[in-house]
């Protein structure tokens, strides 16, 4: 029997017909029973390397109660930042025998509920869960059984294993550097409008960048902390831009990411102000843009690969069958010195 032509899968009754055996023969050498003569076995294994069949791995694995499929969930994928960790995750992923599939949430509640109670992510062993905007304490009531690890400084509260990333040390690593080469108005590019309304992220970093400037005896300025509504580089712009119409002293901008970072240079230029040497810019991520802007850019370096090996191995922890109290494992940053701070 000649090779199939058509767009449809081969299927068992394709093998058995082409092997003149039962489909129940074709069953048994697909999944090894040990009751198939050799020959037979042999025979119906030539059919099916000749045909390109594929087994359907989904079914057989959800009759063994394992898919080997497990969804990330994370806000974009658009972000350098989460782009990285999204690849960095795949990796992670594939080295232990999980196949991820993506989800998108960009950040908003219902998507992020959507997510936590099982819906679009069925039929999968597991969860990694990137959570912006949920709170910790209804993550915990979540309705979905399912095992998840969360990513971020998100979560707390919640139960479930956490790698985290101690953004009151990010904080401090950058604004210590930014005194330590001599600047002494700096500004943080990121806030939100309320403080109540500021999400841990925001409000660790902000802590770091007051601890440093207590170290360097520097006055905390509220005025300084700059409101945006989102981190990407459009706003980076426009709030540079305001920013510095408004407190034209600014001798540093500390952004909150390095999309804000891109927006704050490609403004402080338009301005006529010159990069570091009138304002000294620096970020958070050290996404691949960073190494290659002009001036490159001073900034923080999150391990994301570190990250997603930690986190896929508390879930597969988890898919193990340890049962044990919700874990945290923190990240911490380091600091990449570039032209952009003049350091």
């Amino acid at each position: 029997m000649p090779p199939r032509t058509g767009s449809r899968p081969t299927t068992l009754r394709d093998v058995a017909e082409a092997a003149g055996v039962s489909i129940k023969t074709v069953s048994n050498v697909v999944n090894d029973h040990p009751h198939v003569r050799p020959e037979m076995r042999e025979r119906v294994k030539v059919v099916i390397e000749r045909l390109d069949y594929r087994p359907n791995g989904i079914g057989r694995q959800l009759r063994q109660g394992r898919t080997g499929l497990v969804a990330l969930a994370l806000p974009n994928v658009t972000s350098p930042y989460y782009g990285e960790l999204t690849s960095a995750l795949v990796t992670a992923a594939r080295a232990r025998g999980i196949t991820l599939l993506v989800e998108q949430t960009d950040g908003d509640l219902e998507r992020e509920r959507e997510v936590a109670n099982g819906f679009p992510v069925r039929l999968v062993d597991g969860l990694v869960f990137v959570p912006l905007t949920m709170p910790g304490g209804e993550l915990a009531q979540r309705r979905d059984s399912t095992p998840a690890v969360l990513i971020g400084e998100h979560g707390e509260g919640s139960g479930y294993d956490r790698v985290t990333i101690d953004s009151v040390d990010l904080g401090d690593i950058a604004v210590r550097h930014l005194t330590e080469v001599g600047r002494h108005t700096i500004a943080f590019l990121g806030d939100k409008l309320q403080t109540s309304t500021r999400p841990p992220v925001v409000a660790q970093r902000i802590e770091g960048y007051r601890r440093a400037l207590r170290r360097a005896k520097l006055k905390f300025d509220p005025s300084l902390l700059w409101p945006l509504p989102e981190w990407d580089r459009a706003y980076g712009y426009e709030g540079t831009l305001a920013l510095m119409a408004a407190r034209p002293d600014v001798d540093a901008i500390f952004a909150a990411n390095d999309l804000l970072a891109f927006g704050a240079m490609h403004a402080l230029r338009g301005l006529g102000l010159r990069v570091p040497q009138d304002v000294a810019v620096m970020g958070v991520d050290d996404v691949e843009q960073a190494r290659y802007s002009a001036p490159t850019l001073t900034t923080i370096t999150l391990d994301r690969s570190e990250m997603a090996d930690l986190a896929m191995g508390l879930l597969a922890d988890r898919l193990a069958g340890h049962d044990g109290p919700e874990r945290l494992l923190t990240v911490t940053g380091r600091l990449v010195v570039r032209e952009s701070s003049g350091g």
